[in-house]
């Protein structure tokens, strides 16, 4: 378990570096969806598998669905048909896919060498969880939330065109 818990790492410190450095955001979303199923693996490692499902459906589901709405929304018409194609060039996809079967790779390796039934004095459950959410972490994850919020409002107010007002007729609505 030890040499999982240090793949994982490894791949989820370098997919968060490629999530820094590219400098197409889908490229860099694919990276982030990877580094998030990398610290799920780290979760199950340490023990907690209801975490790590939790880090995939919340994170690498729910929050990369409102990424991919933030960025379909920013979207600013700047780039040519040609050139949007080369997202779906197969080389954007190696880096992401390669990193993405290493941590499959690891996950078949735990259920094959230590199956189904293991042991599960270490395993958190949902009640500690949820506790934990409720408890002393209620106002972080409030906040996450708030902040969330204000990155959707903030990316619609720099999406939204500047319409003519209809009083004046000029952008911004000012007489």
């Amino acid at each position: 378990m030890d040499m999982l818990f240090y793949i994982s790492g490894v791949v989820a410190v370098a997919a968060t570096v490629m999530v820094i450095t590219r400098s197409n955001a889908v490229h860099a979303l694919l990276y982030l969806i990877v580094s998030l199923l990398a610290v799920a693996m780290v979760f199950y490692s340490l023990g907690s598998p209801f975490v790590a499902a939790l880090e995939v459906i919340i994170y690498a589901g729910a929050i990369m669905v409102l990424f991919i709405f933030a960025i379909m929304m920013l979207d600013l018409r700047q780039t040519e048909p040609a050139q949007r194609t080369h997202l779906l060039r197969p080389r954007a996809w190696i880096g992401p896919v390669l990193l993405a079967l290493v941590l499959l790779g690891e996950l078949a390796w735990v259920y094959a060498a230590s199956g189904l039934g293991r042991d599960a004095s270490g395993i958190s459950s949902p009640q500690q969880v949820g506790g934990s959410l409720f408890g002393p972490y209620a106002l972080a994850a409030e906040l996450m939330s708030l902040l969330l919020l204000a990155a959707l409002v903030g990316a619609y107010h720099l999406a939204r065109p500047d319409w003519p007002s209809q009083e004046s007729g000029r952008p911004g609505g000012t007489p």
